[in-house]
């Protein structure tokens, strides 16, 4: 069996090509601390893991990830050989990602990289509701005879 699940931060924005063909595909490494400390240096390492992703997900990858952002991701183990511009054979291990998954709030993110949240609120009597963003549902008065039912 060849299932990897790896959770890390992007170590730079990924990037978007096409084949031949024009099917998509982003590569990106996701750094990975392991879940010790070194005995010499008491510090954590960190394993730095190339990822590629194919269509679907190499845009939804682009589309929403950013350099030092947190992801969680399943995928495969992949071994390719191929020969370098001077002749000479390689051997490169990447991982293949199915799937790829946010790990960090929306709020978490925009603070991270920069973004603010302004101060200025409004006041409890100006009867102004701040909506509720993203769940499907929004406030309304709860006077009885605007109920729905």
């Amino acid at each position: 069996m060849n299932h990897i699940v790896l959770m890390g931060r992007l170590t730079r924005d990924p990037e978007l090509r096409h084949t031949p063909n024009g099917i998509p595909v982003a590569s990106f490494t996701l750094a990975v601390d392991r879940p010790y400390t070194s005995k010499e240096s008491g510090e954590r390492q960190t394993d730095f893991i190339d990822i590629v992703a194919w269509r679907s997900t190499a845009e939804f990858v682009v589309k929403y990830f950013t350099k030092g952002q947190m992801c969680a991701l399943t995928g495969r183990l992949q071994i390719r050989d191929w020969t370098d511009k001077d002749g000479n054979k390689r051997r490169t291990a990447e991982v293949v990602a199915d799937n790829v998954y946010f790990t960090e709030s929306k709020k978490s993110r925009e603070a991270a990289a920069g973004y603010s949240y302004p101060d200025a609120r409004p006041s409890a009597d100006s009867g102004y509701r701040p909506p509720v963003v993203g769940s499907g549902f929004e406030e309304f008065d709860d006077e009885d005879d605007n109920l729905p039912f």
